[in-house]
């Protein structure tokens, strides 16, 4: 980006792979060898990339063992040994996923604090960690999850999302892209006699992007700031209800399969549509050409990205900024260890490996390099139409029962099929955000 990021309100996301596998334990006395246990998500980017950098940081600290653990339900393999008091000790990781690992461990205050980090040089450098990252990276609920100086969370890549669409399709028909919601709508009336549906989504979960964007278009960044941080009443507000319209209404238009297909296992078939030309948008991140890369697809099919339309011709778009991250465990043993790592994971050599992959780092300048698609999509930060935002609810102490972003986003299946009601959906993300705002943190 060649800008700094304009965030709104806030600003103060199979078998594991193991490499190097042994028996020892977190440090092998005997040698002077450090085990650093690296746990990863393996994403749209791949798992390579993540072998390639730790064979670079190997090489330049020879006393160091990467033991790296990296699977598409890395949750699933980590907990069990996290409750036994085995911690990994770097943890590469968002906000947004089904299990909630990360979210859990902010609600219970079990994340180092890496702010150190930020003053850290990085090797093979002269600027600090803090000094390359991109302005307004740091400092937002996403990194600073209790709205207090200190970063727990460190941006590891971050993405824009918006819409995915075919723009051979659109080119095709000579369909515009809209820009505004009643444009939209008119367009998916147009798409339905063609029996293609306007919308889709993988799981619900993606609609995070979608719904910060469209919260802060439809009432403005303090409106936006006032749900992140559960203000009282808020989601009985005229611009709430706005909000909820204009979803209920675009669910309308949703694919047949679109539920079926929103689960973990499933979720690639809904993206399949899309390449198939059964869907016409789908919020995601710029992580989909690497994730379908070798999906068949349409005649002429060329990605496409564009922010969410407005409510009003000429109002500011919204284009929500995923921001993937790195932490470690209060509970890690090598935590100084663990510190220099993520140092090294911001230096130019490991940056180059990742951007290989289409995994993109919050690092100033590197944006400049970006070429084919990536360009593109990343292009969209230098629209002065644009604005950029980091998604993201406040922290609180747990409320049993209580998970804002499961009301907010999994009640989209529900709409869909009928289920419930726009108004049960408003009535009960009152009640959750009234709770959540007792709470405190």
């Amino acid at each position: 980006m060649r800008r700094s990021f304009a965030f709104a309100g806030t600003t103060v996301m199979a078998l594991s792979l193991l490499v190097g596998c042994s028996s020892a334990g977190d440090s092998d006395s005997g040698s002077g060898t450090t085990t650093l246990k690296v746990a990863a998500l393996e994403g749209g980017y791949g798992k390579d990339m993540y072998n390639q950098v730790i064979k670079a940081y190997e090489s330049s600290h020879p006393d160091v063992d990467v033991q790296l653990q990296i699977s598409k339900s890395i949750e699933d393999e980590i907990t069990p040994n996290m409750k036994a008091g085995k911690y990994p000790d770097v943890v590469v990781l968002g906000q947004g996923r089904e299990a909630g690992l990360t979210e859990t461990l902010i609600k219970d205050k079990a994340l180092e604090d890496l702010t150190p980090v930020l003053d850290t040089k990085v090797p093979g450098g002269e600027q600090t960690v803090g000094e390359k990252l991109t302005d307004g990276i740091v400092g937002n609920l996403n990194t600073n999850p209790y709205s207090t100086d200190k970063t727990y969370l460190m941006p590891m890549y971050y993405s824009p999302t918006g819409l995915f669409y075919d723009k051979g399709l659109f080119k095709e028909k000579g369909w515009d892209v809209p820009t505004t919601w009643d444009e939209m709508f008119e367009l998916g009336d147009k798409a339905k006699k063609e029996g293609i549906a306007l919308f889709t989504y993988p799981t619900a979960g993606y609609l995070d992007s979608y719904f910060y964007a469209l919260l802060a278009d439809v009432g403005g960044e303090q409106f936006y700031q006032d749900v992140m941080t559960y203000k009282k009443g808020v989601w009985k507000t005229e611009q709430a209800k706005k909000v909820l319209d204009i979803t209920t209404r675009l669910l309308g238009y949703a694919g047949k399969s679109t539920v079926g297909y929103a689960n973990e296992q499933d979720f690639t078939k809904n993206q399949q549509s899309i390449l198939d030309n059964k869907a016409l948008f789908m919020p995601n991140g710029t992580w989909i050409t690497g994730e379908m890369a070798d999906a068949p697809r349409s005649d002429g099919f060329e990605w496409g990205l564009t922010p969410l339309p407005s409510v009003n011709e000429g109002d500011t778009r919204y284009l929500t900024t995923s921001v993937e991250s790195v932490w470690v465990p209060s509970a890690a043993k090598n935590k100084d260890e663990a510190q220099e790592f993520m140092a090294f994971l911001y230096s130019d050599e490991a940056a180059k490996i990742f951007a290989k992959s289409n995994a993109i780092q919050p690092v100033k300048g590197l944006s400049d390099s970006l070429t084919g698609e990536s360009t593109e999509f990343y292009s969209l930060y230098d629209d002065k139409s644009v604005s950029a935002l980091v998604g993201g609810f406040a922290s609180t102490n747990p409320v049993e029962g209580v998970d804002i972003k499961s009301t907010l986003f999994d009640t989209a299946n529900s709409i869909i099929s009928g289920d419930t009601t726009e108004a049960k959906w408003q009535a009960a993300l009152d009640e959750a955000s009234d709770k959540l705002s007792q709470a405190g943190n």
